[in-house]
């Protein structure tokens, strides 16, 4: 017999009681986060935006910082892309970044430089999907809509001892269903906050700690000793390596770097020519063929830097990072051609952190400045 919703089983559960755990819990064990400092709808949005995909104790810092330069929706709209870019530097999934100047502008001319409030318009902004939108509207104007992300998805599936996939369109309707049905009217800015705080604390993806939680005589896979099997997921996406090699070309003590295109992976980033190596090639023939067809420049090797790794969604990279010199007497900063690029420079090392990378050549900019060949190599390339 299918279960009923958490919040329909009449006899069984107190929603009013429900409520009263969960908040009470909150408002002993809330952590002090700087967004919950004040119920400024930009704080929230930008708190909100970050936490998509970011772990809470990451996203502080880069908040923090973002905000000292960003303080209003109008400093972020009038902002330029590069330098929103270079602050979201590290956070990944970028066009969370390029959404948040879109939002900017669409604030700017259609609200006069004011977050609305409405939550179809909270939800029509680039960016904002259900969830976001949910969100914002409960925790900056206390609107009673649900705000149902992973953390909530966690907690409901053990509350509901959920045998489906919680990836499933069913489940998800089944959870925010009694998300909604359990919701405190008068305060749903404390109960999302609270649920989602809960998830992060208590109710936790591996070994969660019923002893500590406050729902627990609430919590049906509690009571069935399931808590640990919940949820279910769905197996991940097959993980796809790549080997790829970049160069870094120096000319009159300044590296080549390039900008790339807005419909390719990292758009707007900045980078070092390079690309994923063929079939029997080596890095160093995969280095000369892709600077070649990248920038028309014909490059040699001229000294390991270092491999690093890094990795986006399914994909797990491995970057061969080289410098290297022109194959011919020629002047690189005329010869260039941008093939595969918008935009180039030739730039001094002091510069290079004014530009924002993918995270494999930002660290491949690290191993460049801190490398003992630098002073040499610049004068000799």
């Amino acid at each position: 017999m299918p279960l009923k919703p958490l919040a329909s089983l009449a006899g069984e559960l107190d929603a009013v009681a429900f409520r009263q755990a969960l908040l009470g819990w909150f408002a002993a064990n809330a952590r002090d986060l700087p967004w919950r400092r004040t119920l400024d709808p930009y704080h929230v949005w930008l708190s909100e935006i970050m936490l998509q995909q970011t772990q809470m104790d990451r996203a502080v810092g880069y908040f923090e910082r973002f905000l000292a330069r960003f303080p209003t929706i109008m400093s972020l709209d009038l902002a330029g892309e590069d330098e929103v870019l270079k602050l979201w530097e590290g956070l990944g999934y970028y066009s969370r970044a390029r959404n948040l100047r879109k939002a900017a502008r669409v604030v700017m001319e259609r609200h006069g430089g004011t977050f609305p409030r409405a939550h179809e318009d909270i939800r029509s902004l680039p960016g904002v999907g259900p969830y976001t939108a949910g969100a914002i509207a409960s925790v900056a104007y206390n609107e009673p809509l649900p705000a149902v992300d992973a953390n909530v998805l966690r907690v409901f599936s053990r509350l509901l001892d959920m045998p489906e996939p919680v990836s499933e369109p069913a489940s998800r309707r089944r959870i925010e269903a009694a998300a909604s049905e359990l919701l405190d009217p008068l305060n749903a800015r404390g109960f999302n906050q609270a649920l989602m705080e809960l998830g992060a604390l208590v109710c936790t993806p591996r070994k969660p700690h019923c002893p500590a939680c406050p729902l627990a005589s609430f919590c049906m896979a509690h009571r069935r000793g399931t808590a640990e099997s919940r949820p279910v997921l769905k197996p991940g996406p097959e993980i796809i390596r790549i080997n790829m090699a970049c160069g870094v070309l120096a000319s009159r003590g300044r590296f080549y770097i390039q900008k790339r295109r807005p419909d390719d992976v990292w758009p707007g980033l900045w980078e070092f020519p390079g690309g994923v190596l063929e079939e029997g090639e080596t890095p160093e023939q995969a280095l000369v063929r892709e600077f070649r067809e990248e920038t028309e420049l014909r490059v040699a090797p001229a000294g390991k830097i270092a491999v690093v790794r890094s990795s986006y969604t399914r994909y797990r990279i491995t970057m061969h990072g080289f410098f290297c010199r022109m194959d011919a007497d020629l002047d690189p900063e005329r010869a260039f051609r941008l093939n595969e690029a918008t935009e180039a420079r030739f730039v001094a090392p002091s510069e290079l952190s004014r530009f924002a990378f993918p995270s494999g050549h930002a660290r491949l900019v690290a191993k460049v400045l801190t490398d003992l060949r630098l002073d040499s190599l610049l004068s000799a390339l």
